[in-house]
C-alpha cells in the first residue's frame, strides 16, 4: 500500500499548472480583484464540502472518493486552457475545491485503518510523513518544469501536462487496497456525520486532538502564499527568488521525512517543537536579510513535523466508524483558520514590512505551545 501512497501524493501535487496559473488568469486579462475573488471562491468551495465529503467517505468508499478528486481536478484544469475566461476559471476553481474535499479526511482514514489492520498503526506518522515528502518534491519538480514547458507548447501544454497527471493520479487511487467493513445498507450520509460528531461530543481526547490539527497546520499553511514576498524584501533579485522558495520547500521536506523519530514525543517535547519553530520563525523573518531565509526554512520544517504528527495522534483517538468525518472536521478548522489568517495578513500587511507580519503570526504557535504544556501538567 505504502508505494501507491507515495505515488499517489506524487502525482496529486504534480501539476504544471501550479506555478503558472495565476499568469494565465491574468494574460487572459483578469484583474487582481476578480482574481482574489476566485481564490476567495476556492476557499469557500473547500469550506462548504469538507465535512460532508468525510462523511460520504464514511457512508461509501474511500477509495472510490481518492479516483474520483483528481478526475474532477483534471477536468477544472481542462477548461481553465481550453475556454479561458473568467467563467471557466471560476468553473475549475469549484472542481478543484471539490477535489480537495473528496480526499481531505477519506486518505488518512484509508491509510490509517489498512496500518491497522496489519498491525502496523504505529508507522501512520512515518507513512505519512514520507507520502508528504513525496508531494514536496512533486511541487519543486514541476516548478522546476513549468517554465521548459510553457515556454515550448504555451498554456495548452502545461494544461496537457497537468489534466496528464491528474489522470495518473486518479488510475493510482484504484490501486488502493479497502478492506473495512461496509456499512450498513441502510446506513446514510447523515447517520455517518451524526456517528462521527457523537464520537467528538463523547470523548474529551478526541475534541483536543481535533482542535490541536488546526492550531499547528493553519497559520504556516497561509504564510508559505506569501514567502516570495517576504524573500524579495530581503533584497534577493527577483531572478534569485525562487531558489530561496526551494531551500523552504526543503525545509518543509526534511521535517515530512523526521516524523518517524517525532512521534514519540510526549506533550513537552511537543510543546518545545512548537516552542523552537516559533522561535525560528520570528528571527529568521526579523533579520531582513537572505541568511534569515534559513531559519524560515528551519521553522516551517518543525512546523510541518507538528502538523503530521498533530494528525496521528487524532487518528489514534478515533475508535468509532467516523474516521473520515473526524478528520474532514480538523481539516475544516484548518481551512477556516487559514481564511482568517489571509484577513490578518493583509490588515497587518499594509501597516508592517512582511517580515514583521511573519514574527507576529509566530504568536499563535507560542500560545499553542503554552496550552499543550499546561495540559501535561495537569
Amino acid at each position: 500500500m505504502t508505494a501507491t501512497l507515495y505515488a499517489y501524493a506524487f502525482l496529486d501535487e504534480f501539476v504544471l499548472l501550479y506555478p503558472v496559473y495565476a499568469l494565465l488568469f491574468a494574460d487572459t486579462g483578469l484583474s487582481v480583484g476578480q482574481i482574489s475573488s476566485l481564490f476567495v471562491l476556492w476557499s469557500l468551495t473547500g469550506v462548504l464540502l469538507e465535512v460532508p465529503s468525510g462523511a460520504w467517505a464514511d457512508a461509501v468508499s474511500r477509495r472510490l472518493l481518492l479516483w474520483l478528486g483528481p478526475l474532477l481536478g483534471g477536468a477544472g484544469f481542462a477548461l481553465w486552457v481550453l475556454f479561458p475566461s473568467y467563467g471557466a476559471f471560476a468553473a475549475g476553481f469549484v472542481l478543484w475545491g471539490v477535489r480537495g474535499a473528496l480526499g481531505s479526511g477519506a486518505l488518512e482514514a484509508l491509510v490509517y485503518e489498512e496500518l491497522e489492520r496489519l498491525g502496523a498503526a504505529d508507522r501512520y506518522a512515518r507513512v505519512m510523513g514520507r507520502s508528504h515528502a513525496a508531494g514536496q518534491v512533486a511541487v519543486t519538480a514541476a516548478t522546476g518544469l513549468a517554465g521548459p514547458v510553457l515556454a515550448a507548447g504555451g498554456y495548452p501544454a502545461v494544461g496537457a501536462a497537468s489534466v496528464l497527471a491528474c489522470l495518473l493520479c486518479a488510475a493510482t487511487a484504484t490501486r488502493f487496497p479497502e478492506h473495512r467493513t461496509a456499512p450498513d445498507h441502510g446506513e446514510s450520509w447523515a447517520a455517518a456525520l451524526r456517528a462521527g460528531l457523537g464520537d467528538a461530543r463523547r470523548d474529551r481526547s478526541v475534541r483536543g486532538a481535533l482542535l490541536l490539527v488546526p492550531a499547528v497546520a493553519a497559520v504556516w499553511g497561509a504564510l508559505d502564499e506569501y514567502t516570495p514576498l517576504l524573500v524579495r524584501d530581503t533584497g534577493v533579485p527577483e531572478p534569485a527568488v525562487p531558489y530561496f522558495l526551494m531551500l523552504l520547500w526543503a525545509g518543509a521536506t526534511a521535517g515530512s521525512l523526521l516524523t518517524g523519530p517525532a512521534e514519540r514525543l510526549g506533550r513537552t517535547g511537543f510543546a518545545a517543537l512548537l516552542t523552537g519553530s516559533a522561535l525560528a520563525l520570528a528571527l529568521g523573518a526579523l533579520t531582513g536579510s537572505p541568511a534569515g531565509i534559513a531559519l524560515v526554512a528551519l521553522a516551517f520544517g518543525g512546523f510541518q513535523l507538528a502538523t503530521v504528527v498533530a494528525d496521528a495522534r487524532l487518528q489514534r483517538r478515533i475508535e468509532g466508524t467516523g474516521r473520515a468525518t473526524l478528520t474532514s472536521v480538523a481539516g475544516l478548522g484548518t481551512e477556516v483558520l487559514t481564511i482568517g489568517v489571509y484577513g490578518a495578513y493583509g490588515a497587518l500587511g499594509s501597516t508592517f514590512p512582511h517580515g514583521t507580519v511573519f514574527a507576529l503570526c509566530a504568536v499563535p504557535y507560542l500560545v499553542t505551545a503554552v496550552g499543550v504544556a499546561r495540559r501535561r501538567r495537569r
